[in-house]
């Protein structure tokens, strides 16, 4: 049985490698576009924020729509719209008038395909017959975290050959992903985590405190997750003096790397590991990491810091989604975007709280990151408080 779904898992996978093109690869651009088109940086920094709040949209109504118009759809419709955007971001800027408008209109397109992947491809491999799905859902979570490394050290790669102006190639490339991933998502089996009208409405789900913890831990591990890999070029520049590329690579590549690595343990071994107790000894690295990163005046020690937090965030994610599918079974499609709509809100509102932290205290970023201890610290609070619930159920 578990053998003919593989051709869904596969697809998966390439799905969220999708949704880490889709994050990662526009960034990589910011300075080439304002020189090439004269856009204000000003300008520029509104593509990260129309990235995330058009996901945010998709996320809240993807809780209301996506039970009617199937998986099978919507996720097709995720790979279209990310091959869509990537695929016209070599093109419409230099169609229309203004080339801002044009990138902004491309990225919000992949945006909504990346909302989509992050809401439907969770509960597709829910609903699949395998064995340990904690550990498979943490495993499927890695590869968003090898999409981000393979993004920023392939097309690192691609600029040094080729040279960063023929990055116009590069988007199309990039854009082979999805569109090889519409077959596969076409042709696989997909199952539905409940039946039709059997799944928990918004208006339910709001009345059970399981979800509003489960909320609680999802905000937290956006929260704990960005606050640190946002910073993480920036601390390993401002802290060890290096250069743009070097804190790319020591900093979010290896935050990303270590996420990952963390992901692959469970999802190997998870079939002999206690989730719950996994998380909690995380959320604890967690916090010490980031009292590593920010109280020591040794730089390489607060690297050391921000690396090994990546590890710590790896089993958030995932094992929240899991824990809260387990706790509630009938929660359907509206529990996994409402919960990805939480998971977006802590990635939004955590870097940006370290940031005025930041700025507020003369630009020590230590002293950000010192206030950025309270979302593992409140996501500790969060799994003994869901353990706790689950002694009364």
């Amino acid at each position: 049985m578990a053998k003919n779904y593989q051709k869904t898992l596969i697809a998966c996978y390439l799905g969220f490698i999708t949704q880490a093109i889709a994050a990662n690869f526009a960034p990589l651009l910011f300075l080439k576009l304002h020189t090439d088109y004269g856009i204000p940086l000003g300008r520029i920094a509104l593509i990260p924020t129309a990235f995330f709040f058009t996901q945010l949209v998709v996320d809240v109504l993807c809780a209301k729509f996506v039970d009617k118009i199937g998986y099978r759809r919507a996720v097709i419709a995720s790979e279209v719209t990310s091959a869509a955007g990537l695929m016209g971001l070599a093109v419409l800027p230099d169609l229309l008038p203004d080339p801002f408008a044009g990138v902004l209109v491309c990225v919000i397109v992949y945006a909504v395909g990346s909302g989509l992947i992050e809401v439907v491809v969770s509960p597709i491999v829910e609903a699949c017959p395998f064995d340990h799905k904690e550990a498979v859902m943490s495993l499927l979570h890695s590869f968003y975290c090898w999409g981000s490394v393979g993004v920023v050290l392939l097309s690192t790669l691609f600029f040094s050959a080729f040279g960063i102006e023929n990055w116009r190639i590069l988007a199309c490339l990039w854009a082979l992903v999805p569109l090889y991933n519409i077959y596969n998502f076409a042709t696989c089996p997909i199952e539905h985590l409940v039946a039709e009208g059997e799944g928990m409405s918004i208006r339910q789900l709001f009345r059970v405190p399981v979800f509003w913890v489960a909320v609680l831990l999802m905000v937290c591990a956006g929260a704990s997750e960005l606050s640190m890999s946002q910073w993480a070029s920036a601390f390993a520049e401002s802290a060890l003096g290096l250069s743009k590329t070097l804190g790319d690579l020591a900093g979010p590549c290896l935050f990303a790397i270590t996420m990952g690595v963390s992901r692959v343990i469970f999802g190997r071994h998870g079939d002999r590991l206690d989730l719950s107790r996994y998380m909690l000894l995380s959320g604890a690295l967690c916090l010490a990491c980031y009292g590593l990163a920010s109280m020591t005046a040794n730089p390489v020690v607060g690297l050391v810091g921000c690396v090994l937090c990546g590890f710590s965030v790896g089993i958030m994610w995932p094992g929240t989604i899991s824990i809260s599918s387990r706790r509630l079974p009938r929660g359907g499609t509206a529990l996994f975007a409402l919960l990805a709509m939480a998971g977006d809100l802590g990635g939004s509102f955590g870097p940006s709280l370290v940031g005025q932290i930041t700025q507020r205290f003369g630009d020590d970023l230590r002293v950000g990151l010192r206030a950025g201890c309270i979302f593992p610290a409140l996501l500790i609070v969060g799994l003994l408080l869901m353990k706790r619930l689950g002694r009364r159920d």
